[in-house]
């Protein structure tokens, strides 16, 4: 059986430094708008781990717990209906919460519109979005993070840090983008 073509990398578009200054200062503004305001940190599985776990670190002190959901998006994205699925639910009730959802990209926004939707349907005191990388040029969906990291510089496919091209690069410490063309 052959193994599917994996497209190579193309240029670097953030470094580990540029995701590492972009954590810190991510995790002083949660910190200061927060005020000592216990928060229940949602990662969304699979993308958003390494930022998750650098962000909580980052947050240091702060009373923090953690959890994790995982959804799946599938559909015609720009040209089409999108739909997102629940695959792994909390194990922590979020009423009554203060919560910290954490993504990795929000490009179209039809999953944080979504995950927002479905938190707040189950009376969550508070809901604050991060995510590490925003691709506001991309938006279908009138939704936009709390928080945002870095801003993607141009339209391109990227992998690294979490970010993935089916199941692959997402071991990478930095963001690049691909170079060869994408099928769709």
């Amino acid at each position: 059986m052959r193994a599917h073509a994996v497209p190579s990398l193309g240029k670097m578009v953030f470094s580990e430094e540029d995701i590492a200054r972009a954590v810190a200062r991510l995790g002083a503004e949660i910190r200061d708008r927060n005020n000592g305001l216990p928060l229940l940190m949602i990662g969304v599985l699979k993308g958003a781990l390494p930022f998750a776990a650098d962000l909580m670190r980052a947050l240091g002190d702060y009373p923090l717990t953690i959890d994790f959901m995982v959804v799946s998006s599938y559909g015609a994205g720009r040209s089409g209906d999108v739909n997102v699925r629940l695959l792994k639910d909390l194990e922590q009730n979020p009423a009554g919460h203060h919560l910290l959802l954490v993504e990795d990209i929000v490009d179209e926004g039809h999953t944080l519109a979504y995950l927002l939707n479905n938190l707040r349907s189950r009376q969550a005191a508070s809901i604050q979005s991060c995510a590490l990388i925003d691709k506001p040029f991309h938006r279908v969906v009138d939704v936009k993070p709390d928080y945002v990291g870095l801003r993607a510089p141009e339209d391109a496919f990227l992998v690294g840090y979490g970010l993935d091209f089916q199941e692959n690069f997402r071991n990478l410490p930095h963001i690049r983008q691909l170079r060869d063309h994408i099928p769709t």
